[in-house]
C-alpha cells in the first residue's frame, strides 16, 4: 500500500502519523505517535490503527534535549521497525508569510522563501524546515508538501489584517496572519458533522495547548484570530506571553539593555505560564501544584481566554457556539469549567456532569451558546492536503522500501 508520512513538529513535541492510501484514494491511518516532554521527560509513544501499542519508550532528558533530536529519534524508530511504500511526506509549517495561502509542493526555492520567516516563528520554523531539508537531499524525487498554519486565515478582511502602522510595512508583509490554522480547519469541518446548524453560524474555537490561540469562525471561515504577525500574540501560552504592550519591548531594549537575542529568548521561552508561575510551562503541573504562583498563572490564563472571547464575539456580531480543542482544551475538565464560567454573560448554561464525563457537548439544552469539545487532528488535515497534491497516477516507489530519515 502507498503511504503518506505526516510530520508535525511543534515547540515542545513532535507528532507523526503514517497514512495508507487505498486503491480508491482513501486515507487509512496506520500509525499515530509522538515524542513529548522534550528536554524534561521525553517519551516516544506510538500505536497502530487498532490502538495497540507499538512503542512506549522513555529517554533521559539529555538524549532528547530539543526538537531536532526528537525528529531524529522518530526517524530512527520508523526506519528500524516499519516497512512502507512511501510516496509523499506532509509537513506542518507554521509561517507561510504573504506568499502562501494554500499547501504547496516543496522544492529548494520554497524552502529558501520559508527561511525568511524563521525570525517570526523561532520555536517552530527551524524545526519544520529541518526534516524537509534532510529529505530534499536524501530523497529528492519524493513529494514533500508544506501545509501552513497561516493559510486558513488568509481570507481575513484587510481591516482585520492591518496594524495601525504605515501602509508600506503592510505591503512588505507586516500584517496579522493568525496561526493554528490546520487545527481550526479540521475543527470547522468536524463541527459541520456533529453540529451542522451551529457550524454555519458564529463560532469561537479555542485551541488551548502549550501554544494557544482563539479563532472566530463565520460559516466555517476564519474572520479573526487572537494571534497576529507572530505566534507571540493573543492569550498566554506555555512559554509565550500573549498580548503585550510593544512599549514593554522598547523598555527592555532601551532601559534594561537587553540584546535582541536575549529578548527573543524571554518572549519565546521564559514567559507565559512559565514566567508567571516560575514553576512550569505545563498546565498539568500547575493545576496539581498548591503554590499560589501556580494558581495565579492558571487564573491569568482563564481570565485572558474570557477577555478574548468577548473580542472575538464582537468581531462576529454575536455567538452561537464555543469549541474547546488541543491539549488543555480536550483534557482539562477544570479549565473548561472555569472558562465556561467566564462565558455565562453570553447565555451559556454549563453542564458540569457532561464536562466531567468528557462528553462532546458540555452545555445544557437551554444554553443560548452551545459548548463543545472537539479533538483536533492537524495530521489528518496535512495528509488530506498532501494526498490532493499527489499525481493522479502515483509514482510508486520500490516495493518494501523503508521510510527515509
Amino acid at each position: 500500500m502507498d503511504t503518506i508520512l505526516v510530520v508535525n513538529a511543534g515547540s515542545s513535541s513532535v507528532k507523526f502519523q503514517v497514512f495508507g492510501v487505498d486503491v480508491n484514494g482513501a486515507l487509512q491511518r496506520l500509525i499515530k505517535g509522538q515524542i513529548d516532554g522534550i528536554g524534561t521527560k521525553p517519551r516516544l509513544v506510538a500505536e497502530a490503527s487498532d490502538k495497540s501499542s507499538l512503542v512506549n519508550k522513555p529517554y533521559a532528558p539529555d538524549m532528547i534535549p530539543d526538537v531536532p533530536a526528537a525528529i531524529a529519534a522518530v526517524a530512527g524508530w520508523l526506519r528500524e521497525t516499519q516497512t512502507f511504500n512511501l510516496v509523499a511526506v506532509g509537513h506542518r509549517v507554521v509561517h507561510g508569510g504573504p506568499e502562501y495561502d494554500r499547501p504547496v509542493a516543496i522544492d529548494h526555492a520554497v524552502v529558501a522563501n520559508l527561511d525568511r520567516y524563521v525570525s517570526l516563528a523561532p520555536l517552530h520554523q527551524p524545526n519544520n524546515l529541518a526534516p524537509i531539508r534532510t529529505l530534499l537531499t536524501a530523497r529528492p524525487e519524493l513529494l514533500q508538501v508544506a501545509c501552513f498554519d497561516t493559510a486558513f486565515h488568509r481570507g481575513h478582511s484587510t481591516i482585520a489584517d492591518h496594524f495601525a502602522i504605515p501602509e508600506n510595512l503592510y505591503a512588505e508583509g507586516v500584517r496579522r496572519y493568525g496561526f493554528h490554522g490546520l487545527s481550526y480547519e479540521y475543527v470547522a469541518e468536524r463541527l459541520r458533522e456533529i453540529a451542522p446548524a451551529r457550524a454555519t453560524g458564529r463560532v469561537i474555537v479555542a485551541h488551548l495547548g502549550s501554544g494557544a490561540s482563539m479563532c472566530a469562525l463565520a460559516n466555517g471561515r476564519s474572520v479573526e484570530s487572537t494571534m497576529g504577525f507572530t505566534a507571540l500574540d493573543g492569550i498566554p501560552m506555555g512559554t509565550r506571553p500573549g498580548q503585550l504592550d510593544p512599549g514593554v519591548v522598547l523598555y527592555l531594549l532601551t532601559e534594561k539593555g537587553m540584546s535582541p537575542a536575549a529578548l527573543q529568548d524571554l518572549l519565546y521561552r521564559d514567559s507565559g505560564l512559565k514566567g508567571l508561575s516560575g514553576i512550569s510551562n505545563d498546565m498539568r503541573d500547575l493545576e496539581s501544584n498548591s503554590d499560589p504562583k501556580a494558581a495565579f498563572a492558571v487564573d491569568y490564563f482563564v481570565y485572558r481566554v474570557g477577555l478574548n472571547a468577548g473580542m472575538l464575539a464582537a468581531a462576529l456580531g454575536g455567538l452561537d457556539a464555543f469549541v474547546f480543542t488541543a491539549g488543555i482544551g480536550e483534557n482539562s475538565a477544570t479549565i473548561r469549567a472555569r472558562i465556561a464560567e467566564k462565558l455565562t454573560w453570553f447565555g451559556v448554561a454549563f453542564d458540569a456532569a457532561a464536562n466531567a464525563a468528557g462528553e462532546p457537548l458540555i452545555s445544557r439544552p437551554e444554553s443560548r451558546v452551545a459548548l463543545y469539545v472537539v479533538p483536533t487532528d492537524e495530521e489528518l488535515m496535512i495528509a488530506r492536503h498532501t494526498l490532493a497534491l499527489l499525481p493522479k497516477r502515483s509514482a510508486r516507489g520500490m516495493a518494501g522500501e523503508r521510510l527515509a530519515s
